[in-house]
């Protein structure tokens, strides 16, 4: 059985999981409105890939015989000024994502519940890739100054992303 302290924090990171997805359905409507599809193809990846996260968490709680609770999500920003802005804040996200999970995990050590432990090793290993996928993604926007032949050149390079489950 799962303390509740750590179902409520689990809960707490669904709907942070859940918010990350529709941030970057977000993000990726405004690309799409600028013309760069490949650019809106990855963010609607990196949406999915949020959605298995919240689900992989649900899937947890339940299993550990705690209740998944729901909570309101709040509307992303849905205006941008530019490509570099969006990664910018992508990484910030992805920054503010990774003191979560270590939050989550740093309740799951005082809880001393250590299959909690096990299982969010996963998440911090993830946050370790997501961070370093935004920041290499905005160095190189930065690079080309966001604009020209090497934005066309990355909007066809990110429009081969597809979804992969790495969750299963």
């Amino acid at each position: 059985m799962i303390s509740d302290k750590l179902q409520d924090a689990i809960n707490n990171q669904i709907n942070a999981e859940l918010f990350s997805e529709f941030y970057y359905l977000s993000m990726a409507a405004y690309l799409s409105s600028e013309g760069l599809d490949g650019f809106e193809n990855f963010f609607i990846v990196q949406a999915q890939e949020e959605h298995t996260h919240a689900m992989k968490l649900y899937h947890f709680l339940n299993e550990r015989g705690g209740r998944v609770m729901l909570q309101k999500i709040d509307a992303p920003k849905t205006d941008f000024d530019s490509p570099v802005e969006v990664f910018k804040l992508a990484l910030e996200h992805e920054q503010h994502v990774t003191s979560l999970i270590n939050q989550l995990m740093d309740t799951a050590i005082e809880e001393k519940d250590h299959a909690a432990r096990s299982f969010l090793n996963w998440f911090v290993d993830e946050q370790v890739e997501e961070e370093a996928t935004m920041d290499t993604l905005l160095s190189k926007l930065k690079l080309i100054n966001g604009e020209g032949q090497g934005l066309l050149m990355m909007d066809k390079e990110l429009a081969a992303r597809t979804f992969t489950d790495e969750t299963a």
